[in-house]
């Protein structure tokens, strides 16, 4: 809970720092950035599940 909650902080130093700046914001559209953190977790418990198969 820790660690989502410094996560949760920290985007949220960083989107004001960006925005007083007058930077885009370093993140893709809502929908395509959720999906590509799924896309990247699913793949991480995949790759988890095809090690774990082979090795007996």
């Amino acid at each position: 809970m820790k660690e989502i909650i410094l996560s949760l902080v920290a985007g949220v130093i960083v989107g004001i720092l960006f925005k007083f700046l007058k930077l885009p914001l370093p993140a893709p559209p809502v929908l395509a950035g959720v999906l590509g953190i799924v896309g990247v977790y699913l793949g991480g418990v995949v790759g988890e599940w095809i090690l774990n198969s082979f090795k007996g």
